[in-house]
C-alpha cells in the first residue's frame, strides 16, 4: 500500500494558505525555520493531494513546533521519539502522506537509536532534520552536531566530542533517499522537498539553518555570497562535479579520497571528474562525499528503490490470513499451551 500521491490528472489545486493554520509562527526573528516553513508549505500544496491526507509529527526541539503551524493532522511527540510514532501511524495507515520534523538534538541524541532504525526499515516517511549544530530551545547547550571545541553554556572550555555528520549517519543507515540542503536555498530546498515526497520509502534530509541567537553564523561558508560558490558543490545527477566562481573546479577521485581540483591545472579537464550517480546501490562514493567539509556537498546523494517497510509488514500480515484465516486474539494471548491453577 504505498502513500497517497496524485497524478497529474487527479491533482487537485491547492494553495499556501490551504495548508498554512491559524496559529502565530513564533521563531526568533531571523530564524532559518521561518523559510523551511515557507518551502514546506508551497510544496505540500503543489503535491494535489488534500490536507486531511497528510500528518506532520516532531519531537522536541525549535523544529519541532512546525506540526502547529501546517493545516493538516499532527503529533507533537516526546524528545527523540517521533520516528517511533511515525511508525505507529504509516503502520495503521500506510496510505498517509507522513512527515516527521527534528532537529540535530532531538534526532542525533536521545532519538538516535529510533531514528536509525526507521531509516534502515525503510518506512515510507519523510525525515526533515533542522540542523543548526545548537540546541536552540534550551538557550544555546553544544548539540551532536557541534564542531570539536566548540565553546557553549554546557562546554565553556570547549567541546570535546567528535560531531555526528546526517548525511554520513543516515547513508550508514541504509537510508533509500539522503539529501542535503539549506534554509536560504529555497528553490533548492523545494526541490528536494518535492523529490522526497515522491520517493516511495524513507527519505532523509539534512537542512542546514542558521539560529540567529545562540550560533549564528553556523554555516556561513556555505551560504555566504562572497564565498559560498567555491565552497559548495550542487549535486547533479549524471553530470561531473563542477563547482566555483566561473565553474572553474571540480571533484575528483584520488586513491581512496575525494580531492579538489582546478579545471585546466596540470591538464585536469571535465573528463577526470567524478559524474553523479544518485541511484547507485553502492553507496561508497556517496558517503565519501558527505564527509568532505571544504567544499560542503549538497543536493541529493542517494535515490534507490526497496520495499517499504510497511508493505512488507502488511504483505506478511495478509499472506497469514490466507494460510491460517483471520486467527483470534484470546487464542493469541492463550497461546498453544495453558495452565488452569486451582
Amino acid at each position: 500500500m504505498p502513500a497517497i500521491t496524485a497524478s497529474k490528472a487527479e491533482k487537485q489545486k491547492f494553495t499556501k494558505a490551504d495548508f498554512q493554520s491559524n496559529q502565530e509562527v513564533r521563531w526568533c526573528p531571523g530564524c532559518g525555520d521561518y523559510a523551511i516553513l515557507t518551502g514546506a508549505l508551497q510544496v505540500f500544496a503543489g503535491l494535489g493531494i488534500p490536507r486531511e491526507n497528510f500528518v506532520m509529527v516532531s519531537g522536541i526541539g525549535c523544529s519541532s513546533r512546525f506540526p502547529y503551524y501546517v493545516n493538516t493532522y499532527g503529533f507533537h511527540t516526546i524528545h527523540g521519539r517521533a520516528p517511533a510514532v511515525a511508525t505507529g501511524v504509516k503502520l495503521a495507515n500506510p496510505e498517509l502522506q507522513v512527515w516527521v520534523i527534528t532537529g540535530d538534538g532531538d534526532g542525533m541524541s536521545i532519538g538516535g537509536n529510533h531514528l536509525m532504525h526507521a531509516l534502515r526499515r525503510n518506512l515510507d516517511i519523510k525525515i526533515l532534520m533542522f540542523n543548526n549544530r545548537i540546541y536552540g530551545l534550551t538557550k544555546g547547550q553544544y548539540s551532536p552536531t557541534s564542531e570539536y571545541g566548540k565553546v557553549t553554556k554546557s562546554t565553556p572550555f570547549g567541546s570535546v566530542d567528535q560531531p555526528v555528520n546526517p548525511v554520513s549517519f543516515a547513508l550508514a543507515s541504509e537510508a533509500t533517499f539522503v539529501a542535503r540542503t539549506a534554509d536560504i536555498y529555497l528553490p533548492h530546498l523545494q526541490s528536494v522537498l518535492n523529490r522526497a515526497a515522491e520517493h516511495k520509502g524513507v527519505a532523509f534530509i539534512e537542512i542546514l539553518q542558521n539560529c540567529v541567537i545562540f550560533n549564528d553564523g553556523a554555516f556561513k561558508d556555505v551560504t555566504e555570497r562572497s564565498i559560498r560558490d567555491d565552497e559548495n558543490v550542487l549535486l547533479e545527477d549524471g553530470k561531473p562535479m563542477i563547482f566555483g566562481k566561473g565553474r572553474k573546479k571540480g571533484l575528483r577521485l584520488k586513491g581512496l579520497s575525494v580531492e579538489s581540483v582546478e579545471l585546466g591545472q596540470d591538464g585536469v579537464t571535465e573528463k577526470d571528474l567524478l559524474v553523479h550517480d544518485q541511484r547507485a546501490e553502492d553507496q561508497t562514493l556517496a558517503y565519501m562525499l558527505s564527509r568532505l567539509d571544504h567544499p560542503t556537498v549538497m543536493g541529493i546523494f542517494r535515490d534507490v528503490t526497496r520495499p517499504s517497510f510497511e508493505r512488507r509488514a502488511h504483505e506478511q500480515v495478509q499472506n497469514a490470513k490466507e494460510r491460517y484465516g483471520e486467527g483470534d486474539l484470546l487464542d493469541l494471548i492463550r497461546g498453544k499451551e495453558t495452565w488452569t491453577i486451582k
